[in-house]
C-alpha cells in the first residue's frame, strides 16, 4: 500500500490522546530559603593538624591561622598547559650517544 492509501484509512474524527508524562515534583523544604549551603558537612580529617571537622568554616579558620590555601575546584587546572617545544636535535644527540656507548661495549650493571 502507498502512503496515499494509508493516509484515507486514517479516522480523524476522533480525538488522538496523548498520555502525559507524570513528572515528579522537585524535593522542596518547609523553610522558606531551601537553598542555602549549610556549614555543617560529614566529618572530615584536617589534612593539616590531623583533627576531626565537622564545620566547614572550623576547619578553613585552621587552614587560614596556619597560612594554608585550599584549594577547591580551581578553574585554571581546567586550563590546556603549555607544552614544551620538542628539541629534535638533543633527542637526535642524546641517541647517537647512546648507540655509541653500546657499540663500545659499554653496559649499565645492576
Amino acid at each position: 500500500m502507498s502512503y496515499r492509501e494509508n493516509y484515507k484509512l486514517i479516522d480523524f474524527s476522533q480525538e488522538i490522546v496523548i498520555p502525559q508524562k507524570v513528572r515528579p515534583q522537585p524535593k522542596r523544604s518547609h523553610l522558606p530559603c531551601p537553598r542555602i549551603a549549610s556549614d555543617h558537612m560529614e566529618p572530615v580529617q584536617s589534612q593539616l593538624d590531623g583533627k576531626m571537622y565537622e564545620s566547614k568554616s572550623a576547619l578553613r579558620a585552621t587552614y587560614r591561622a596556619a597560612g594554608v590555601i585550599e584549594v577547591g575546584n580551581d578553574p585554571a587546572r581546567l586550563r590546556p598547559r603549555k607544552k614544551k617545544p620538542i628539541d629534535d636535535k638533543a633527542i637526535a644527540d642524546t641517541v647517537d650517544k647512546a648507540v655509541a656507548k653500546f657499540n663500545r661495549g659499554e653496559r649499565v650493571s645492576r
